[in-house]
């Protein structure tokens, strides 16, 4: 592993020398794949149930709920400590997903208690990712910082294979009760590990947290990336890939595989097993040839391509022309989303890591009105339509933000593009 001196031959790997890297990255993995698995199993249910792609959109906007609440949760990781904060919400995570297990067991399960359980997690959910990468931020040196956040793109991106294919066959095979006993055990190994990763944080830093109040910690976060350019034209960005992208790339796909491919469960977990098996490929060619991307032109040309393939699958009318062109939509994604992470990371101050990662997260927020209006849309003008008119306007902005922060984000000798 280690060359002469300590040098790391891989730098790849090189994030895996920080042991609270090593506590981490697995925590992440085993959470990322139950809540992929947790997803999975609700949505095909709320679909069956209800048999009504409106009651589809909510239940997977209802995911989203909480996201204007993220600032708030990277001001507690700024002065508490995201490791702290982590723990918290996922043992919120465990505790909702054992009483949807108690009630499978029992036959009680209903669309509405579906519903509300989906409407607590979606408080606290959306906050999940930024505060992991603000972790990764405290622990993991600058110099690291790519192939760690694409190593902890991974998490994400397995889960969707291992959600998506265990999720699907256990409640074929065993039912919703016993999935649900899998899903509660991996909540539980996440919250275990969470708990061993330490967190370095400075003394000046500590003591900052301390003397300020959560508003004007807040306030202070917001106002530091409106001063920046390239940090609020990034939040556009992955503001625009939340409203146009994502509703076609996760929330509509039981729509897809049921109603235009006319296919079963088991078809769903393979074109999702299919789009997360591109974005886990994208994440490793990231972790081990990120570091010859400019951050900020990777995340515009990557998100652009990622669209693209978005517009060719709305046109696809069976699993077998519509999974390779997930799969490869699944690079693009993880390959845009990566330098994102990166760049906000590696351009910002340490003292604002918390605040920044959750403002981040509520470019999250345009995945509810991406899926609201997604259920009429479909309803009055069809699949197709809706999803080309989504991926159109995300590709005409893309090339508007381009245009507009160019000095800011294309410029090769700009801070967003520093390697």
């Amino acid at each position: 592993m280690s060359a002469p001196g300590g040098a790391v031959r891989s730098p790849a790997l090189a994030p895996f020398r920080v042991r609270a890297f090593r506590f981490q990255w697995p925590a992440d993995l085993a959470a990322s794949w139950a809540m992929e698995m947790e997803m999975l199993i609700l949505g095909w249910y709320v679909l069956v149930e209800t048999r009504s792609v409106l009651m589809l959109t909510i239940f997977a906007s209802l995911q989203y709920v909480g996201t204007l609440l993220s600032p708030m949760f990277g001001v507690m990781g700024d002065r508490i400590g995201h490791r702290i904060v982590l723990c918290a919400m996922r043992g919120l995570y465990a505790t909702l997903a054992s009483v949807l297990m108690v009630a499978a067991f029992m036959d009680a399960v209903t669309p509405t208690l579906v519903l509300i359980t989906t409407a607590i997690l979606g408080l606290v959910k959306p906050s999940d990712i930024g505060m992991r990468t603000a972790l990764v931020g405290e622990t993991v040196p600058s110099a690291h910082l790519m192939p760690a956040m694409s190593i902890q793109r991974t998490t994400q991106d397995s889960a969707r294979i291992a959600g998506a294919l265990t999720g699907a066959g256990l409640v074929a095979v065993l039912g919703m009760s016993w999935a649900y006993v899998a899903v509660v055990i991996f909540y539980g190994i996440s919250l275990i590990l969470s708990t061993r990763v330490i967190e370095t944080r400075s003394a000046d830093h500590a003591v900052a947290a301390q003397q300020a109040t959560p508003w004007r910690d807040l306030k202070e976060g917001v106002s530091y990336v409106w001063r920046a350019p390239h940090l609020r034209a990034t939040m556009i960005f992955a503001f625009l890939l939340n409203l146009t992208a994502f509703p076609l790339f996760t929330g509509l796909m039981p729509y897809v595989a049921k109603e235009v491919y006319g296919a079963s469960q088991t078809t769903l977990g393979t074109m999702v097993a299919s789009a997360a098996g591109g974005a886990l490929i994208g994440s490793i060619i990231m972790s081990r040839f990120g570091g010859v991307f400019a951050p900020a032109r990777a995340m515009l040309v990557f998100g652009a391509a990622w669209l693209g393939m978005l517009l060719l699958f709305a046109h696809t009318r069976s699993p077998a022309e519509g999974i390779p062109l997930l799969f490869i939509a699944g690079v693009m994604q993880t390959m845009s989303l990566i330098p994102i992470s990166t760049l906000l990371l590696r351009t910002s101050d340490e003292r604002y890591r918390g605040r920044i990662m959750g403002i981040r997260m509520l470019a999250i927020y345009g995945n509810l009105p991406g899926l609201l209006l997604a259920g009429p849309s479909i309803a009055h003008f069809g699949y197709s339509f809706m999803a080309s008119s989504y991926c159109i306007f995300g590709l005409l902005f893309t090339a508007a933000i381009a245009l507009y922060w160019r000095a800011d984000l294309w410029r090769g000798s700009a801070p967003a593009n520093r390697r």
